[in-house]
């Protein structure tokens, strides 16, 4: 076997992202399409030279290796159930899913069926987070004590669309905290090697009115177990390109990066390692570009890291467990602002044993604030 045959279910915006950062790798082979939407994924199968199948039983059934899933997030289990018990390897779009007990029964179906599955979180696979991951597990800033992190996208269209599955507390898990939360979290811990233990968490309605839709802006502040402190704001309504950005501040350094930056890191350090740049900016050459070049550049790494590991037959680094544990961040997250509290993962863990953590998302409208700034 010297490529991985993929299919792909859903072939909206997210699969434009995943073919041009593919550009035809000889390790890949994009095959086969299903999509609810038959029009689209006709279109798609032709402009891409894939086979189209109109049944997702027939679509399983075929030769592909391995699924890319790119559908809305209360499909994700259903589908990636459906994938393994076909007996094929599952990369996923995130976040995981909506619910940790969702979480649960994907990590069961994927491990019985032993077939290799991965979530889809590019954030992991970027260049300048890697870049800074390294400089920080090296000791470059010394131990991380504060952490602020921001995302900002425009997706004030689909939140005011009615019956949009976009921003649906149940359908979507949330507004803008699940959709980007599961980026930032998942990034963090990697970065910093640690969980979250507490949250306190902001939930509004900024520039969205629908009273069907979650939050369009969140503020949440994190302890992390060995003592970090981290901000994470995330808004689905700014007038700007996408784009990220992450502060990290230690013991001896600081970093600041921003997507939309062609060098997308600085670093200030006196650590003995930096050599000729100890104590002064510095700014290493990472492969990036603003918006959209980062999205093609980290998808590319993704999918090719997976293949890599279907190929050579090794279980991914970044493993369901750990992407899990950002879902936990984010409905804890929520939980916060539902108690209007200090909320740690204990009380979470509780709720999920007692009642199951759906519950969160179904009274996530009450925990909502309107400071409705509209022109």
């Amino acid at each position: 076997m010297t490529y991985v045959k993929f299919g792909i279910i859903g072939s909206g915006s997210v699969w434009r992202f995943h073919k041009f950062g593919w550009n035809n790798d000889p390790k890949i082979r994009f095959t086969a399409v299903y999509d609810v939407n038959e029009k689209v994924a006709r279109r798609t199968a032709k402009v891409n030279n894939m086979s189209f199948f109109k049944d997702p039983e027939d679509f399983f059934k075929s030769d592909i290796d391995a699924v890319l899933i790119m559908v809305p997030h209360y499909l994700h289990e259903k589908y990636v159930i459906a994938a393994a018990k076909a007996g094929k390897h599952v990369l996923c779009e995130k976040p995981m899913a909506t619910t940790l007990e969702g979480c649960d029964q994907m990590i069961e179906a994927t491990k019985k069926a032993g077939v290799k599955f991965m979530i889809a979180e590019n954030h992991r696979f970027l260049p300048a987070h890697e870049y800074i991951a390294n400089a920080i597990q090296s000791g470059l800033i010394g131990n991380p004590f504060l952490v602020r992190s921001y995302e900002g996208v425009n997706e004030i269209a689909g939140l005011m669309k009615e019956g949009f599955w976009k921003g649906n507390p149940i359908l979507a898990g949330g507004g803008a905290l699940m959709d980007m939360g599961a980026h930032k979290f998942a990034a963090i811990n990697w970065i910093l090697n640690d969980k979250a233990e507490s949250a306190y968490c902001w939930l509004t309605k900024q520039c969205t009115t629908l009273k069907e839709k979650a939050e369009d802006n969140a503020m949440v502040f994190l302890n992390y177990k060995k003592g970090t402190i981290v901000e994470a704001l995330v808004s689905f309504s700014v007038i700007s390109p996408p784009t990220n950005s992450l502060e990290i501040y230690g013991t001896r350094g600081t970093i600041i990066e921003n997507h939309e930056w062609n060098n997308p890191v600085k670093i200030f350090s006196n650590h003995e390692d930096m050599g000729e740049n100890k104590g002064k900016w510095y700014e290493p050459r990472i492969e990036h570009g603003p918006f959209p070049k980062y999205y093609k550049i980290s998808m590319r790494k993704e999918d090719l890291y997976f293949a890599d590991c279907i190929l050579n037959d090794i279980d991914p680094e970044f493993t369901p467990e750990q992407a899990k544990e950002a879902i936990a961040t984010v409905l804890l997250s929520y939980l916060s602002a539902k108690k209007e509290k200090t909320t740690t993962m204990e009380d979470l863990n509780k709720l999920y044993k007692n009642k199951g953590t759906k519950i969160i998302l179904e009274e996530l409208p009450q925990s909502i604030k309107e400071n409705i700034c509209l022109e």
